[in-house]
């Protein structure tokens, strides 16, 4: 039996944040590209979030202290199909406020969910943050983590668009492992349900 035949013809939601604290920024842009290149290869939802939409409150302690925009957005996160993240990289570290947001969510709707992580830094010795902060995190979550990552430094995206080729070829790649590791969760559902 292939994988189309036993999956739901629904609409994968996919929800994509960047965790930078301006707008526009480059980490939006690479999310953004990364869930562009998912949408050739199978039918999604995309929303995008910015950091920036949560609003003050996410400096909260407890869920409950957000407001509405925020929890909305934390909501959003945990009743996504995948999840594609992205983070600025700032003193070798991925941002703080980003990894605060996923402190509110919650691991057990978490767990099992399809990820693809990038991140933006200045340079290349930034490059190790998905691998080192950002893989760590959402192992944590036991998400189903794509293999490849997507590191972007301040020369590989210009004017909003990504320039270098190395880059667009690790997106691609991220896209590809996303739609099959979404495909994958779709079976396993489709088998639990039965």
């Amino acid at each position: 039996m292939s994988i189309e035949s036993s999956v739901k013809p629904s609409v994968a939601r996919v929800v994509a944040f960047s965790g930078s604290a301006k707008r526009p920024s480059r980490t939006r842009v690479l999310v953004e590209a990364l869930g562009t290149e998912l949408g050739r290869l199978r039918r999604i939802d995309l929303t995008v979030y910015d950091l920036l939409d949560a609003g003050p409150s996410l400096g909260a302690t407890q869920r409950d202290d957000l407001s509405a925009p925020a929890a909305q957005m934390i909501e959003a996160i945990e009743g996504a199909d995948a999840l594609i993240v992205g983070t600025p990289v700032y003193q070798g570290g991925y941002a703080g406020l980003f990894k605060h947001v996923f402190d509110f969510a919650d691991p057990v709707r978490m767990a099992g969910m399809p990820v693809a992580l990038t991140a933006t830094g200045g340079g290349l010795r930034h490059a190790l943050v998905v691998e080192h902060g950002l893989r760590p995190l959402f192992g944590f979550f036991a998400a189903h983590i794509a293999p490849t990552s997507v590191y972007a430094g301040s020369d590989d995206i210009l004017d909003g668009r990504i320039v270098d080729q190395g880059v667009a070829a690790r997106l691609n790649a991220a896209a590809a492992e996303l739609a099959a590791l979404l495909a994958v969760a779709r079976t396993a559902e489709a088998d639990a349900s039965r």
